[in-house]
């Protein structure tokens, strides 16, 4: 397989991305089992990724961080997912600490980055509603002037993070109006938040230790220093922000694909069938040429992507491309290597099992890939 390392790695992504191997190693990995039972991740884990640096290399360091270029975070985004995390949304940690660091005034970063930076803020980004999901104009959470703030009031549906968060992001309305300059974002924290409750932990398909659920917003104050960016520029903001979080799944889906070729490769070299090793077979041979050459392929268009993301030229229509495609990849090479596991492959015991349940997601969230393509269409006809 394929150990070149991408164009933009220096000695220091190296060394960063060795040093990340061996705290999932020691860190992670054990604690999947019980978080996947329990349905969330401890939240003594994030403190503990807080002090091994594993939340801060984005932030500035007079807020408590690193300061390090956005491609640490995109060896963390490719990294976790090698090692078969379903559990902690740490992507949700990093595009919420790209908003702070994008649209937070300077108090605003005082107060937050550090403890972001900690892990004693969990964050979640609330966005979907029950009837909203890719639409966000649609949105009808609103937000109703108070005398030094606002109330808000609605409903927010399949939000990471969901029962353990603190820290919450939330888009809302000002009227009703469906004009784009009728969003803002405003900053919950949730133990000054009256009025907020956690709903039912959703139970999916996949990522079982991943705590998605439903928030409610029931005149919750908050005020006007909370607000987020500038007000009635939420969907703005929203936008620009997306080619990373669109670019964190790409990568993910990379990280994913390794590990599932990397178990499968192993499968059927030890597996035998007819007095022979699956991997003899032929048809074996080629389902697995194939799924590697989808995977290198993808690599280096996402790397590629990235790599314009360093410099600050990626469009919106390769990141969309580089998520859709990186995502459909993904759930081809989970179903191949599913199926050449055979009976075992559907057995929760076995990588494979979790892979494939874990897959399928991913071209629904970060925005579905059919928006995906009619984003990219929009491109072609602009």
């Amino acid at each position: 397989m394929n150990n070149t390392d991408p164009r933009w790695y220096t000695d220091e992504h190296r060394i960063f991305r060795d040093s990340i191997q061996k705290f999932f190693q020691k860190e992670l990995t054990p604690n999947l089992p019980s978080w996947r039972k329990q349905g969330f991740v401890d939240q003594e884990f994030w403190r503990t990724a807080g002090a091994a640096g594993m939340l801060s290399t984005g932030i500035p360091e007079q807020y408590g961080g690193v300061g390090a270029d956005l491609g640490f975070e995109a060896i963390i985004a490719q990294e976790q997912m090698a090692v078969g995390d379903n559990c902690w949304a740490w992507s949700i940690h990093s595009i919420c600490s790209h908003y702070i660091m994008a649209f937070g005034n300077e108090q605003q970063k005082a107060r937050w980055l550090p403890k972001l930076a900690d892990g004693s803020y969990i964050p979640a980004l609330c966005m979907s509603e029950p009837i909203a999901g890719s639409d966000l104009q649609a949105l009808k959470t609103y937000a109703k002037e108070d005398s030094d703030g606002f109330k808000l009031n609605g409903a927010k549906t399949f939000i990471s993070n969901g029962q353990t968060a603190n820290f919450l992001i939330v888009a809302a309305k000002m009227s009703n109006s469906k004009r784009s300059t009728n969003l803002s974002l405003f900053v919950v924290e949730t133990d000054k938040a009256d009025g907020f409750e956690r709903g039912k932990k959703l139970e999916k398909i996949g990522l079982p230790g991943q705590d998605t659920s439903e928030l409610f917003f029931n005149d919750v104050f908050v005020p006007k220093e909370n607000i987020l960016g500038q007000m009635g520029q939420g969907f703005r903001h929203l936008m620009e922000q997306l080619p990373w979080e669109r670019m964190i799944i790409a990568l993910g889906a990379v990280g994913y694909s390794e590990l599932m070729m990397r178990e499968t490769v192993e499968y059927v070299k030890n597996r035998h069938a007819f007095k022979k090793r699956l991997m003899d077979f032929q048809n074996t041979r080629f389902k697995l040429a194939e799924c590697q050459t989808k995977l290198e392929v993808t690599r280096a268009f996402v790397h590629q992507c990235l790599e314009q993301l360093l410099e600050g030229s990626l469009s919106n229509a390769s990141a969309s491309m580089a998520k859709w495609w990186a995502a459909q990849v993904q759930c081809e090479i989970a179903d191949e290597c599913l199926q050449l596991h055979g009976g075992y492959g559907y057995i929760m015991e076995y990588p494979i099992a979790h892979a494939y349940a874990d897959a399928r997601i991913q071209q629904i969230y970060g925005g579905s890939r059919e928006i995906m393509k009619e984003l990219i269409a929009r491109s072609m006809d602009a």
